[in-house]
């Protein structure tokens, strides 16, 4: 048997027949652990490492549980028929995969060793020596662009962007099939300045797709299942018609390739 399939790592769900993480019908696999501290995010049970309890419906949760490569992939093998005829195959999200390299390496190459295509949602933020070992067997980086002011960033999220930013460079560089989201968020980033500069080097790298993800409240029951405050309390999801400005205004520097959602 091939060693690398008993790799172990931790994840907290596998979800079926997603539609907006990659191409086609797709699995996501979502690995425990993250760096950043968005304050807007909507799996607050996912930035620790550490197995978690949450209360759900008036019933505890366990967050968090420990796999093998082996064990992930048997599931995600279920649905190859659906990846067939659609295009589709599994990603990896999170968390932060980029966290878990060893085991996220390893389910990668399993994917690829079945014909599965590959996918990550990334920050981008780790030592581009770790990103540089995905790539092998990745076909698809899915990249979150948040802010390109260092400041803000650091309010918002926790952390710089500066490996962000230059990691969005070399993984272009080194060929991969390279798509920039921009999470839009009220007080944030929601400003037709600040979406036209993210627009703007999301052009410079020469990627072929700009998506922008209206922000939602759908985690926000969480952050109280897990005793923590949700710090955008109060804070509306923007109209359809801002959306569409906003869109227009990337539209103008970006051009074809981008669109809302995704």
């Amino acid at each position: 048997m091939r060693e690398y399939l008993n790799t172990q790592g931790r994840i907290f769900d596998i979800q079926k027949y997603s539609i907006h993480d990659g191409p086609g019908i797709r699995t996501i696999v979502f690995l425990k652990g993250c760096r950043f501290r968005c304050r807007w995010c909507c799996n607050p049970e996912s930035q620790s490492f550490k197995i978690e309890h949450m209360q759900f419906g008036g019933k505890d949760k366990v967050i968090g549980r420990d796999v093998t490569v082996k064990e992930v992939i048997k599931e995600v093998l279920k649905d190859m028929p659906y990846y067939k005829r659609s295009g589709g195959g599994m990603t990896l999200s999170g968390g932060e995969s980029l966290l878990q390299p060893e085991f996220a390496t390893a389910l990668l190459r399993a994917a690829h060793d079945h014909s599965i295509n590959t996918a990550i949602e990334t920050t981008g933020f780790a030592p581009f020596e770790t990103v540089e070992k995905y790539l092998e067997n990745l076909d698809y980086v899915l990249m979150d662009i948040k802010h390109m002011n260092d400041e803000k960033h650091k309010e918002f999220c926790g952390q710089s962007n500066k490996l962000v930013l230059e990691n969005a460079k070399r993984i272009k560089g080194w060929g991969s099939n390279l798509t920039i989201r921009v999470p839009v968020i009220p007080g944030f980033n929601n400003t037709k300045e600040e979406i036209a500069e993210i627009a703007r080097f999301a052009r410079s790298l020469g990627v072929e797709h700009f998506h922008l993800l209206p922000y939602h409240r759908m985690g926000e029951d969480k952050y109280e299942g897990l005793g923590r405050e949700y710090l955008l309390k109060g804070i509306e999801p923007m109209t359809n018609e801002y959306m569409q400005e906003l869109f227009e205004t990337a539209y103008k520097i970006f051009g074809d390739g981008c669109q809302i959602g995704g």
